[in-house]
C-alpha cells in the first residue's frame, strides 16, 4: 500500500473511532508503517528467500550476476556495510550478510574468545541474526525518516513539485535488509538439536542456513587441522531436520547449503550402515584406509573389519577410535558429498579448499554437474588464505610451465614487498581482482564470501587509532584519520547522535506530546556542527 492510501485508510479508521483517537494524526501512523515494514523475523525470512531463489535463477541464466556477502560480527557492523552500499551503488541487488560461526566463537561467547569449534552457545547464533535485523529494520527507518522530514518541509514551503518527488522516493524506499546466510555449523548436536536451532534461526529472519558434515562434538575450523566428517546418512538427516523447520514455518522457499569439509578431513567417526555393494554406505566406506586380511589370525583384538570391494579389510583405526580415510582421496569424497546433498534436499554447495584456485574448484564442480547440472556453490573466500602469496605463486608456476624466465623470483619469498610493483605482482594482483568474476563463470560460483572480514578490520583500524593517539599526533589522530574521513566521504556516522536514532526519536516524542514534547535536536545539540 502506498503512503498516501496508507493515510486513507487510517483516516477512515480513526473516524469510526468517534472522537476517541483524535489525537492520533494519520499521517504519523502511515509514516511509522513506513518505517517498520518487517513485523517480524519470519516475515524477513520469506521476503529474502524470495530474493534468494530469484538471484539463483539469474545466476543460472547468467553466471555474472554472482552474489556477494561479508561476515559481520555485530548488528551496526551489517547495518553500515549495507548503507555503505546503498550508498555507493544505488541498490543492494546481489548483496547479502553472512553470519560466521568462526566469528560468533571468536566475538560473542559468554565464555570469552574461543576456537571455532562449536563450543559457543548456540543460541548465540539466532540472536545475533535478530540483531542484524534490528540494526537493518532501524537503517530503513533513519533513511526514511530524513525522507519523511523533508516532505513535511516541501509540504509546508508549499513546493509541491518537490513533495510529490518525496512521495515516490518513500513508496519506492529499497529497504537494507537483504538475505543473510547463517552458519549453524555441524548442528550443535543430532538431528533434533539441528532442527531446534533451524528453527529459532529462521524465526530470527534467517532464509538460508549453512549446515557442514564434520561430527557435531568434534567439529574444527574448516581451515585447521583434525576434521572428522560423518557418514552420508547422519549428515542428510539434518539437511531432512532443516527443511523440515523451514516447512513449519512457512518458508518454502528456504535455502539449504550443504557444505562439505572431505577435501581437508582425513578421518571419519563411523564406519556407515551398508546393506548391499554400491549403496552409499558401501561408497563411503570404500575410501576407508586398511589393509586386506586372508585369515582370522590376522585379527588382532579391538581390530575392526568390513568387506570393501568383495575383499575383508581390517580399517585402520586410531588411538581416538576414529578411522582413517586413503590418502588422496579427498576430491573423490566431496564430489560424492556434493553429488549426494543435492540429490536429497541441499540447494547451494559449499566445498571448503585450502588456497582459492579456481582449477581446483572447477575441476571438482566440472565432476559434480555432470550429475547435477545446475550444480552452485557457496565460496569462501576466506582471509586464512595468503592472497598475495597464493596468487604470486599461482602467476609463477603459470610463467614456469610456459617456459617464461623465473629466475628474478624467489617463488618461496614472493610475499615479500619488494615484488609489489614487479611484473608478477601486478599480474597477481589483477587474477586476485578477477577470482571472483573467473571462478562464478568457470567454477559454478554463485555466491562468494569473506567469512570474518570485519573481524580484521576493526582490529586494523583500531591498530590505527591506538598508535597515533597513544603517540605523537594525539587528538590529531582521530580527527584526521576518522571525523575528517567521515565528513569528506560523506559517512552518516559523523552524527552519531543521528544514526543511534535521535531524530527518530524526537519526531515520536511530538507524535506522543504534540507541542509538549522534549526534543533533544535543538540549536543547542553540538550535531548541528556537522551541518
Amino acid at each position: 500500500m502506498s503512503y498516501q492510501d496508507d493515510i486513507k485508510a487510517l483516516t477512515q479508521l480513526r473516524e469510526a473511532q468517534r472522537g476517541k483517537w483524535a489525537s492520533i494524526s494519520p499521517e504519523n501512523v502511515a509514516r511509522m508503517r513506513a518505517q517498520n515494514r518487517f513485523k517480524t523475523g519470519l516475515d524477513i525470512a520469506r521476503y529474502t528467500a524470495k530474493i534468494m531463489r530469484d538471484d539463483m535463477a539469474a545466476y543460472d541464466a547468467d553466471s555474472a550476476k554472482y552474489t556477494q556477502s561479508l561476515g559481520c560480527w555485530h548488528g551496526f557492523i551489517g547495518q553500515q556495510k549495507m548503507i555503505s552500499i546503498k550508498k555507493h551503488f544505488g541498490t543492494t541487488e546481489r548483496r547479502y550478510l553472512y553470519l560466521s560461526g568462526w566469528m560468533v566463537a571468536a566475538l560473542r561467547s559468554e565464555f570469552g574468545p574461543l576456537p571455532d569449534q562449536s563450543m559457543h552457545e548456540k543460541t548465540t547464533v539466532p540472536s545475533l541474526i535478530e540483531e542484524l535485523y534490528t540494526f537493518l529494520r532501524q537503517a530503513d527507518a533513519w533513511e526514511l525518516n530524513h525522507l519523511f522530514r523533508d516532505l513535511e518541509e516541501a509540504q509546508k514551503a508549499g513546493d509541491n513539485a518537490r513533495a510529490e518527488e518525496l512521495i515516490a522516493s518513500i513508496d519506492n524506499h529499497e529497504t537494507h535488509v537483504v538475505p543473510i546466510i547463517a552458519d549453524i555449523d555441524a548442528g550443535f548436536g543430532n538431528a533434533e538439536a539441528t532442527y531446534l536451532l533451524a528453527r529459532k534461526m529462521i524465526e530470527a529472519g534467517a532464509c538460508c542456513i549453512q549446515l557442514e558434515n564434520q561430527v557435531s562434538d568434534e567439529k574444527q575450523c574448516g581451515h585447521q587441522d583434525g576434521k572428522v566428517t560423518v557418514p552420508h546418512e547422519d549428515f542428510l538427516a539434518k539437511i531432512n531436520a532443516v527443511r523440515y523447520a523451514f516447512l513449519e514455518l512457512g518458508i518454502e522457499d528456504g535455502v539449504i547449503v550443504a557444505r562439505t569439509d572431505s577435501l581437508g578431513a582425513g578421518l571419519t567417526q563411523k564406519i556407515a550402515v551398508t546393506k548391499e555393494p554400491g549403496d552409499l554406505g558401501d561408497q563411503y566406506n570404500s575410501f576407508l584406509d586398511g589393509e586386506e586380511i586372508t585369515a582370522a589370525t590376522d585379527i588382532d583384538n579391538g581390530d575392526v573389519v568390513i568387506k570393501q570391494n568383495g575383499k575383508l579389510v581390517k580399517v585402520k583405526r586410531l588411538a581416538s577410535g576414529l578411522y582413517q580415510f586413503k590418502p588422496g582421496t579427498g576430491e573423490d569424497r566431496v564430489v560424492l558429498d556434493c553429488i549426494t546433498s543435492l540429490q536429497n534436499g541441499a540447494d547451494l554447495l559449499w566445498i571448503e579448499t585450502e588456497k582459492p584456485h579456481v582449477g581446483q574448484i572447477a575441476s571438482m564442480v566440472n565432476r559434480i554437474r555432470d550429475v547435477v547440472p545446475d550444480a552452485k556453490l557457496v565460496y569462501n573466500n576466506s582471509p586464512s588464505f595468503n592472497w598475495t602469496l597464493n596468487f604470486r605463486q599461482q602467476v609463477f608456476d603459470a610463467w614456469q610451465a610456459e617456459g617464461k624466465d623465473v629466475s628474478a623470483y624467489d617463488r618461496a619469498g614472493l610475499m615479500s614487498a619488494e615484488y609489489d610493483a614487479t611484473e608478477l605482482g601486478q599480474l597477481a594482483d589483477q587474477w586476485t581482482r578477477d577470482f571472483q568474476r573467473d571462478a562464478a563463470r568457470e567454477a559454478g560460483i554463485f555466491h562468494h564470501l569473506i567469512t570474518l572480514p570485519t573481524y580484521h578490520t576493526a582490529a586494523l583500524s583500531t591498530d590505527n587509532l591506538a598508535k597515533g593517539y597513544f603517540g605523537e599526533e594525539g587528538m590529531l589522530a582521530y580527527v584526521e584519520g576518522v571525523q575528517r574521513r567521515e565528513l569528506r566521504e560523506g559517512i552518516a556516522t559523523v552524527k552519531h547522535q543521528d544514526m543511534a536514532g535521535s531524530n527518530i526519536g524526537d519526531d515520536h516524542k511530538e507524535f506522543f506530546h504534540g507541542e509538549a514534547a522534549l526534543k533533544a535536536g535543538g540549536k543547542d545539540n553540538t550535531m548541528n556542527q556537522f551541518g
